[in-house]
């Protein structure tokens, strides 16, 4: 998606117009180390240039940039933390301009209903210290500090607290948009009621929130971090450990409380989560017993809910995935009650473990646990789709200078085996963990709830203004 050289010059005379008294506010191909200082892509596999990155201070500023990208015929794309797997932030694609929304980072907590009401730009580990030290309040999140607010809480949000609270969009009772015609307005379930549902799980396509009001819970008095380290052996003999870990987590009796993930990497597989309850709790649950192996067991309680975040980010693969640029590729599937794994897919994944080659030793296999309160809250309500969802896979693979076909191959033929092993299931997808390779990505992230999407979409934007490659499009 080119620009002709009178489109550009069209819009930066209107975007400077727009900063006039704040030029440093907007970054244009032409400037200096562009990429490097404004677009600063995360995905280095997948080389974007937008037609121009601004960094505005106010909601009217980002109305008046919307206006100038809409009459220069180009399409927009907001930035919080800019973690897209595949820069759909930068738009996805070249020509795109770009709303950072970094300066956005009011902060207000409203003590007699615990709403709290922040901007679009604040950080998850910035929205934990704030809402902490604001009455020791708390939302559910994911555990990247560096993710930014204004993605996480209009894709899902899933975390450790999820199984208690839902995702973080599920907190979500106002925000404040910008529409493609430029208009500021206000959505909550009783006000624009259809745009809110639309921006609560497929936000990048129906305009630019810049606030969001928020319900907040209180944060844990104290929590139990655990982690089984399983080291020794091939990958294939951690299959059976990893079928106990999925025959606890079905259980639909399995204590809320109890947050979990499965993490197999080069250097073997880790069982670890938050119990946020007491020590005594955490013992009843026999969960060390019921994994059956020999590992090296961590175990601590905490008091501290900013020690407790803090330590889910001290997790390996998030110190290694977690806000480093690099090229790297990434695939997810969503897992119901009814789509378990079975025993011999367990084993032909395990298996595949040890003889692929991977290209890199930089890989993760992640399985996330979710149900609980995420699968209360009706698939009407959101536009987030997978409201059935038991548990994730991420899989996550780094290229070392370069990412390299065998690596794509190797997280490709993950999903095949699994796919393979429980056939006839449309598996969906996890909008978080963008895949640009999907055949159908919106079926994918939005399931049944597309064809309502089309048409809010068609309201909203019939010009596809908040645009990129797996986007809702117009009905």
């Amino acid at each position: 998606m080119g620009n002709s050289p009178s489109t550009s010059s069209a819009l930066q005379t209107c975007l400077n117009g727009v900063f006039a008294n704040n030029r440093g506010a907007v970054s244009y191909p032409s400037d200096p180390f562009y990429q490097l200082n404004a677009v600063k892509p995360y995905n280095l596999d997948i080389p974007v240039t937008p037609a121009a990155v601004v960094r505005p201070t106010t909601t009217e500023d980002v109305s008046k940039v919307v206006q100038c990208a809409v009459a220069s015929g180009l399409k927009v794309q907001p930035r919080s933390g800019g973690h897209s797997y595949a820069n759909y932030c930068l738009g996805g694609q070249d020509g795109a301009v770009v709303v950072d929304l970094v300066n956005f980072q009011k902060f207000e907590m409203n003590t007699s209903t615990w709403f709290a009401t922040f901007g679009a730009g604040t950080l998850l580990g910035d929205l934990t210290e704030r809402l902490y030290t604001n009455g020791q309040r708390a939302i559910a999140h994911g555990t990247c500090p560096q993710v930014g607010s204004g993605g996480h809480l209009t894709i899902g949000g899933l975390g450790p607290l999820s199984r208690q609270y839902g995702a973080a969009l599920d907190h979500v009772e106002e925000v404040e948009v910008v529409l493609a015609n430029g208009t500021i307005t206000r959505a909550s379930e009783s006000k624009n009621s259809d745009l809110f549902f639309a921006l609560k799980g497929a936000a990048a396509g129906f305009g630019i929130i810049t606030e969001f009001v928020v319900h907040t819970e209180p944060a844990p008095p104290s929590t139990v971090n655990y982690a089984y380290h399983i080291q020794l052996g091939k990958k294939s003999s951690f299959a059976n450990t990893f079928a106990a870990w999925q025959d606890i987590i079905q259980d639909p009796s399995l204590d809320r409380k109890l947050a979990s993930q499965v993490i197999i990497m080069e250097l073997g597989m880790i069982i670890s989560g938050t119990y946020f309850g007491t020590q005594e709790q955490y013992n009843a649950l026999q969960f060390e017993q019921r994994l059956a192996q020999n590992a090296t067991v961590s175990i601590h309680t905490l008091d501290n809910w900013l020690g407790t975040v803090s330590n889910w980010a001290e997790n390996e693969a998030l110190k290694l995935i977690g806000g480093i640029p690099g090229p790297f590729y990434s695939k997810s599937l969503a897992f119901t009650q009814n789509t378990l794994i079975p025993y011999k897919g367990i084993q032909d994944l395990f298996k595949y473990f040890d003889s692929a080659d991977k290209g890199t030793p930089l890989w993760f296999v992640i399985f996330d646990l979710e149900g609980g309160k995420v699968n209360d809250i009706p698939l009407s309500q959101t536009a987030y789709a997978h409201r059935d969802a038991l548990f994730y896979v991420q899989t996550y693979a780094i290229g070392i200078g370069v990412l390299l076909d065998k690596t794509r191959a190797f997280l490709n033929n993950i999903n095949k085996i699994i796919q393979d092993a429980i056939p006839g299931v449309d598996f969906g997808a996890y909008a978080g963990y963008v895949d640009p390779t999907l055949p159908n990505g919106q079926h994918s992230y939005w399931g049944d709830n597309l064809p309502r999407l089309q048409q809010i979409k068609t309201l909203y934007d019939p010009r596809d203004t908040f645009h990129n490659p797996q986007s809702v499009r117009p009905a």
